[in-house]
Parts: structure tokens; sequence; C-alpha cells
């Protein structure tokens, strides 16, 4: 995906500036631009393009599209890009790019970026970019790695083989797969063209090369445990593989004052930015409400769920289900075509824009934009009791948003809090605030799309 993206910035900076090559008739008002001017305007221009294409997910190396699928998401981005462009151009007349110059720009950029994305999937379904690995391991946890790589979750990679040591369960990798090495790892890795090595053995205490995996180091081939490999490739921390201590090494825990202030400033800044162009959305759905169900229904629903270092806090929402939606008393978990769900609410769940009064738990300081959605009191004591590591997704605030809803459709179960688990303990333990802004701008494509809205 860094290569396409590469790609396409510049196809993007090369739109432009064919877009602003001077006309024939030399009538335009930017037909005298020189070429520094162009290049300013060119490097406004592709970054723009890019953060639109990452909005809409179309860098997302986890998502498949058909040619309807990618042909939309480009000219929404392009769309969408195109926009906030001519809006800095009215603000700023001093970098102005001309309605027709966008509107040329634009036809290049849907072209150009079609054309990146059938080479690079042509290129790729040759695994022309594919990273040539060997697993040290070929038992219990080696399996882990070929069934994420059956998910088509490691499509990056090619396993070369996998080594057997003396403390595998036999039975865990098919003997096809498996490898004897006849010679020392680190020749073997050079005639093999191996990448990368992944220690997976079951038992790394027992027989652990030290020596071999140093000299592949010192070679220059990565070497990475399992669990390491998989948390960077997938995105999400494997629950069943970590050791006691995975969150020794980590940032994202780190009490940074600094990186507090600037990710609360971001909070409320752009929660309040949310509100000022939310609100048409937000009166329109409180006229709804009170339509469908009568000028006296309540149109907020508010629920205690559990916050920071396992706080309860009344989260707000717009209300999407009857009022004796729990009548009998009994937490229930949302389902799909939930017949508990009002017209309204439908709509509203779909276009995500009944979450929007959480706008006020942010600028109450109760959640963050970005963080671990929060979860009932009832459903957290079950969870922490069937589910390993569930209270450490508590050590940061819950979100609006976070990774897990990029990753993962609507969870209903334990089984899917137990998958979204996974990518909350990933946020948690690698926790930036680029990291925080990214998922921020991929949000869009939430919104967009209704991915795991019900």
């Amino acid at each position: 995906m860094a290569v396409l993206a590469g790609m396409e910035l510049l196809v993007f900076a090369t739109a432009l500036g064919i877009a602003l090559l001077p006309r024939f008739d030399g009538e335009s008002p930017l037909a005298e631009l020189t070429f520094t001017e162009v290049l300013t305007r060119a490097l406004l221009y592709a970054p723009v393009l890019s953060v639109s294409m990452v909005a809409t997910g179309l860098y997302n190396e986890r998502q498949t599209f058909n040619m309807v699928g990618l042909l939309t998401r480009i000219v929404v981005s392009t769309l969408g890009g195109t926009l906030v462009i001519a809006i800095v151009a009215a603000l700023v007349p001093e970098v102005s790019f001309g309605r027709d110059a966008l509107t040329l720009a634009a036809l290049l950029v849907i072209a150009g970026s079609l054309g990146c994305h059938f080479i690079v999937g042509k290129l790729a379904g040759e695994q022309v970019f594919k990273k040539r690995i060997l697993v040290y391991g070929a038992g219990r946890r080696a399996a882990t790695l070929m069934q994420k790589q059956a998910a088509g979750n490691l499509g990056g990679y090619k396993a070369v083989g996998f080594v057997p040591t003396v403390c595998d369960e036999p039975s865990a990798v098919s003997t096809e797969r498996r490898i004897e090495l006849r010679t020392p790892l680190l020749e073997y890795c050079t005639a093999h063209e191996v990448g990368e090595v992944v220690v997976a053995m079951d038992d790394s205490s027992a027989d652990f090369p030290f020596e071999a995996l140093l000299e592949c180091r010192q070679a220059g081939i990565a070497v990475s445990d399992l669990t390491e490999f998989l948390e960077r490739e997938t995105g999400q921390v494997r629950i069943d593989l970590v050791h006691p201590n995975w969150m020794a090494p980590s940032d994202g825990l780190e009490r940074n004052s600094l990186h507090s202030q600037i990710e609360r400033v971001v909070d409320v800044v752009a929660s309040l930015a949310l509100l000022a162009v939310s609100w048409p959305f937000m009166v329109l759905t409180i006229v709804a409400i009170k339509l469908e169900e009568g000028l006296k229904a309540p149109v907020l629903y508010r629920q205690v769920r559990v916050g920071e270092h396992g706080q309860p806090f009344q989260l707000m929402k717009f209300r999407s289900m009857r009022v004796d939606a729990e009548g009998d008393g009994r937490a229930r978990w949302a389902a799909a075509n939930d017949d508990r769900v009002t017209r309204v609410g439908r709509v509203i769940r779909k276009l995500r824009i009944d979450e929007l009064p959480q706008i006020i738990n942010v600028l109450n300081g109760e959640m963050s934009l970005v963080g671990p959605r929060p979860e009932r009191p009832e459903f957290v004591s079950q969870l922490n009791t069937k589910i390993p590591l569930y209270r450490e997704r508590h050590c940061i605030k819950p979100g609006i948003t976070g990774w897990a809803q990029l990753c993962y459709p609507y969870g209903s179960n334990e089984k899917d809090a137990a998958e979204k688990l996974q990518y909350d303990l990933f946020y948690v333990k690698n926790r930036t605030l680029l990291f925080y802004l990214a998922i921020l701008v991929q949000t869009v494509e939430v919104i967009l799309w209704g991915k795991g809205a019900r």
C-alpha cells in the first residue's frame, strides 16, 4: 500500500500540473503561472487528495473492492478532496486553481488512480511485492500464522517454509510445509531470499537458536517473534498468544502529559467543529423522533457505561429503540434486524447520527473521540471473567470511534467482543497522536459506507 500511495501522490501532482498548462487561447488567468507557483499548488493539491483517499479506505490493505466499489470510492475521494481545495482557494486567493483546472485535474486523478490500482493489484497478484519469510517453528503457534494467511490477513507475505523444533506439536503444520535445515540458518535464508525469520516455537525456552538468529539479524535479515509479527501485520494483539509481559515495552501506556494535552485539545476542537457542522442533522433527528413517536417521546437515551479505569459514566445517544426496549430490565446485545429499533432509529444508526450526542461526553472529559467503545457494566463483568486481558481496554478513555470499529463489524456477542478486544489492545499498546489522527480520518469511510452499523 505504501507503493500505491507513493505512485498516486505523483499522479495527483502531475494531474494538477497538466491541468494548469497554459491554454491555447492564452486568456486563462492562470496561463502565466511560473514553475514555482505550479509546484506550490501541486504540493498542496496532492497531499489533500491522498488524505481523501485514506479517508475512504483505498489504502487499507485488509479490504478488497470490486470494480464498482473501487470506482465509487475513487470518485467520492476525488470530489471530497477537490471540495477542500476549492474552499482553501476561496479563502486564500493567492493559491487559486480555477474551476476548469480543478475539473480537468479531477478527471485525470480518477483515471490515474484507477490505473495505479490496476497496476499494483496486478503486480501484487504476481507476488512482486510479497516478502519471503521463514517460520522457525512448526507447532500450534506456527499454525496460527497459517490460519491468518489462509484468511487473507497476511497477503503481503509468502512463507517459504516451517522449521520444526523439538518442542513443537507434531501434527499442527502439514508435512509438505515443513523443511529440514541441512545448512546453517543464515545460509538457507540467503539462498532462498528470505527477508525475515519469524520465531514461532511452542516453547521458546527449549533449544532456542540464539546465535543462529543473531547471525541472521547481523546479516540484515529481520527476526521477530510470532506475536510481534502478527501484531504488526494484522493490527491485532492475539490474546491467545501474548506473554504476561506483553505491555512492558509499550509506548501507548506511558504517561506523556504533552501527548495527553494535545489529544485533549484535538478532542475539544474537533468536537466543537463537529457540533457546528452536525447541528442541523441533530435538529432533524429530534423532529423525526417526535413525529414518529409523539411530542412526549424522549429524544435522548442515557445509559451507564464503563469508562477509563473502570469508572462508570452516563453515555448519551439519540434514542433509536422503543422506550420499552428493555422493559424486563435485562441487558441484551443489539442484534441484526433488531425488532426493538424504530424506523427513525434504523436510519440514524446506519448514518451514525445516533452517536452525535456523545460529543457532550467528549467535552465533559468522559470520553475521547478515539478509543475502545464503552460497554455496559453488565457485559463488562461477564467479559472480564471470560476473556483474557479484557480489563486492559479500560486503561484509557473510551471513544466515539476506534481502531476496532474500523477493522471489525458490529459486535453482538462474546466472540465478537473477543475479536474486537484484540484491535482495542493494539490501539492501547501503540497509541500515538498520529495513529489517533489516522483513525479520525478513516472514520469518514465508516460513515459514508455504513460499515458496522446495526
